[in-house]
């Protein structure tokens, strides 16, 4: 009886150790609503607490090398070179879409066609105007207003702004000359917004606006999107299987280092990317860091169907086999 007793209490402490247990992370806005909705089923399951801010890649990085986080989150992978001298370690989680996004009276979602040379112009502020000749060009069946196109990006370090002015750059050499990639650039025109919501939101409220935000803000919102034209001069629309187009030539036995934008292929949308998850090789605290892992095994195993519900791309089978493996390096097993 005694001893019946004493492993109800250890059984009992457990299970409260666990309830109480919060592990923090913070990052890229792109996979926010998923990573909320992993950690909610996460929680009602296990007790265990997955508490992440929704900041930005940028500060998610600065998180990670600032050790104020167990993991950071950035849609902007670290080069090989850069994770060894931080002494660390990352790995993707989903793959989605950056979207053009637009509030024009009268034109309805997908019937607006852009190429990325005109999107980095207007960027530009070298055309600025809806019915600029090189718009109406693409578009001779809609009939464009005479409006000033508000221009709209992000105000914070933003991976959603690293994988948009990529592609940018690369279709674009007066863009990649004068503006350049990162996830903060020296903008020349717009208004910035905080995050994927706050582009979201101020293109809803600003007529004649255009942005860019991660699809699953397209799609939950229903916000207008845009036809873009991608390398192969196919003009695509952001879904599932455009975003799986793109990434079918990554190569992660390679590197983890993929970016996917302007990728060959008929059907690839050309504004694709991975998001990644950062952690340190030797943590402060492994027994968190096997915490956080233990989460990204069970959201590997069972979030599918969460991902495809928001508009994300799963990982194939096989590249969440070859994570698992190599987070043997970090020698929490």
């Amino acid at each position: 009886m005694f001893k019946h007793l004493l492993t109800l209490l250890a059984a009992f402490t457990l299970v409260t150790a666990q309830a109480q247990t919060t592990i923090n992370g913070g990052g890229a806005t792109f996979p926010a609503p998923l990573y909320s909705k992993w950690a909610e089923a996460y929680h009602k399951l296990t007790g265990i607490r997955i508490n992440y801010q929704s900041v930005g890649s940028g500060a998610g990085i600065r998180m990670t090398e600032a050790r104020t986080v167990t993991f950071g989150a950035s849609d902007m992978p670290l080069t090989d070179e850069r994770l060894t001298a931080l002494g660390a370690f990352q790995f993707p989680t989903v793959i989605g879409g950056v979207v053009p996004v637009i509030n024009i009276k009268g034109v309805e979602p997908g019937s607006l066609r852009l190429t990325g040379t005109v999107m980095a112009d207007i960027y530009l502020g070298k055309i600025k105007k809806w019915n600029d000749p090189v718009i109406t060009a693409l578009n001779p069946a809609l009939k464009l207003p005479d409006q000033e196109i508000t221009v709209v990006r992000r105000a914070d370090g933003s991976g959603t702004t690293f994988i948009w002015t990529n592609y940018l750059s690369k279709v674009s050499p007066e863009f990649k000359s004068t503006i350049g990639e990162g996830t903060a650039v020296n903008w020349k025109v717009g208004a910035g917004g905080k995050g994927n919501e706050g582009v979201a939101a101020m293109v809803r409220q600003l007529p004649g606006s255009l942005g860019y935000v991660e699809y699953a803000y397209v799609t939950q919102t229903k916000m207008n999107w845009v036809n873009v034209q991608n390398s192969a001069g196919t003009w695509v629309a952001p879904t599932e299987d455009s975003f799986k187009a793109a990434a079918a030539n990554a190569d992660w036995n390679r590197t983890y280092f993929q970016i996917l934008t302007d990728q060959k292929g008929r059907d690839a949308w050309p504004i694709t990317g991975a998001t990644f998850i950062l952690v340190h090789i030797k943590p402060e605290k492994p027994e968190d860091l096997k915490a956080a892992l233990t989460f990204f095994d069970w959201s590997f195993a069972n979030g599918d169907k969460m991902a495809d519900e928001l508009d994300y791309v799963a990982l194939p089978a096989a590249v969440k086999t070859k994570i698992r493996s190599d987070w043997k390096r970090l020698g929490l097993n």
